[in-house]
């Protein structure tokens, strides 16, 4: 990491783009038809969360609150299963049952969870202790996909710490967000004025609509708007279990599935087949549980980890290296497109494999990004307007050219260049070396 510091001031800039996720055509109709079948639903409340958190007051029961973007495909397949499936009809039974889809109104402080994803599930209490976070990249990746042992699995935990509540209060307190700069998204100075806490639906609903991701994008341009450097849990935000090394049961709580040798995991002694019952102390009642903790440590840090390997319980620490986060993968994050804009002109940069390095004469120590896409509107085409063409390869960056990943380029941009900066840049394209300018927006 070190041989990519830049040192140059950052000032202020603004990022004014929001992206969505692949969408449905009639993405009105969409969220109409969802309003019409769902607002007299007599399990779910719809789109009033604090009318929720009352009636969970009222009855004792917890409280789920799932989030969801009706017009984007990704997760279509559990968001039908979680609705109609009788499996799950008996636990959703025993919950207060909120569906949202919109983020216009929520409390910040209160509903923090992986922004990126299109839907999402918390776990609440009526005090407004929260139990836990439900999310599947394995359902966003795929809209088809309806498993939901996994969620099943969720539900039970969820209801397992409601019933243990209050004496398990301890091992939830980190769960729980943290202050933010702003009380909800409205207030956000990229969502200000442009939206209203309420949706029009006299009007285009959608449009007035603030889907979950452009919260993640709204706080980015602020801290660039501020001209500080963007923290790097807003860069990295809610890492993977495959950033430490370990590759969780999509249908388990936290089970292992796999370990890659050498990582951060397998040096902490964790095995396939181990089960995570606490993570940094916190209890685990799904992989974004796991996510969360890993989210909330510091760079470097130690995280403690509880596990069952069949019948024991053994306790781990996972030793996280200064830039660990930035070995998570951020590439099929919706977020990360704006970050695009921002830090590589809107090219799309994949990490050459060590073959494909080998195909061109290339070491596989040294940096080889190849420019797999171009935007080619707005910031997202300053590259392309700058030279960089589709198939180049970057070789080296402000005279350096050490091996980095996309997301770690766009890390190191965000947090030592400045709007208006124009890095050095030699690309490789076919046999010739070219030296372009990328421009910093």
């Amino acid at each position: 990491m070190k041989a990519f510091r830049f040192l140059f001031p950052l000032l202020a800039s603004g990022l004014l783009s929001a992206v969505f996720a692949e969408a449905v055509k009639d993405r009105e109709g969409a969220v109409r038809k969802d309003k019409a079948e769902m607002q007299n639903d007599a399990r779910w409340i719809y789109n009033d969360w604090q009318k929720g958190f009352a009636e969970s007051r009222r009855t004792g029961k917890p409280l789920l609150i799932v989030l969801r973007c009706v017009p984007c495909l990704s997760c279509m397949g559990l968001d039908a299963s979680v609705l109609t499936s009788p499996d799950l009809a008996p636990l959703l039974d025993q919950f207060v049952c909120v569906r949202l889809i919109n983020a216009n109104a929520i409390e910040l402080a209160k509903f923090q969870f992986d922004y990126d994803l299109s839907f999402s599930t918390l776990f609440f209490n009526a005090d407004g202790t929260l139990y836990g976070r439900y999310g599947s990249w394995s359902h966003q990746k795929d809209p088809a996909e309806k498993t939901t042992a996994g969620y099943k699995r969720s539900l039970e935990a969820a209801l397992a710490i409601h019933t243990a509540y209050p004496v398990n209060k301890a091992v939830l307190a980190g769960k729980q967000g943290g202050p933010t700069p702003f009380a909800t998204p409205v207030e956000i100075p990229l969502l200000a004025g442009r939206y209203k806490r309420d949706l029009d639906w006299e009007g285009k609903v959608v449009g007035s609509c603030v889907h979950c991701h452009q919260i993640g994008d709204a706080y980015r341009a602020f801290y660039r708007d501020q001209g500080k450097p963007l923290p790097s849990e807003l860069i990295y935000p809610m890492p993977m279990p495959e950033t430490v090394g370990v590759t969780l049961e999509p249908d388990q709580i936290a089970r292992v599935k796999s370990v890659v040798s050498g990582s951060i995991a397998a040096q902490a002694g964790v095995q396939a087949g181990d089960e995570f019952t606490l993570l940094g102390g916190q209890l685990l009642l799904s992989i974004a549980d796991f996510a969360w903790a890993l989210h909330r440590v510091g760079d470097p840090a130690t995280l403690e980890a509880k596990i069952k390997r069949g019948s024991k319980q053994v306790v781990l620490t996972l030793s996280l290296p200064a830039g660990w986060r930035a070995k998570s993968d951020i590439s099929r994050r919706v977020g990360t497109w704006p970050m695009r804009g921002m830090a590589t002109g809107g090219m799309v940069l994949v990490d050459l494999s060590d073959e494909e390095r080998t195909a061109r004469g290339l070491a596989k120590d040294r940096l080889g990004l190849f420019v797999k896409g171009l935007g080619q509107y707005g910031k997202h085409a300053a590259a392309k307007n700058a030279g960089f063409q589709k198939d180049d390869v970057l070789v080296e960056i402000h005279g350096q050219s050490a091996r980095v990943t996309e997301g770690e380029l766009i890390g190191q941009f965000l947090q030592q260049t400045k709007p208006g900066d124009k890095i050095k840049t030699v690309v490789l394209r076919g046999d010739k070396r070219i030296e372009l300018l990328l421009p910093m927006q």
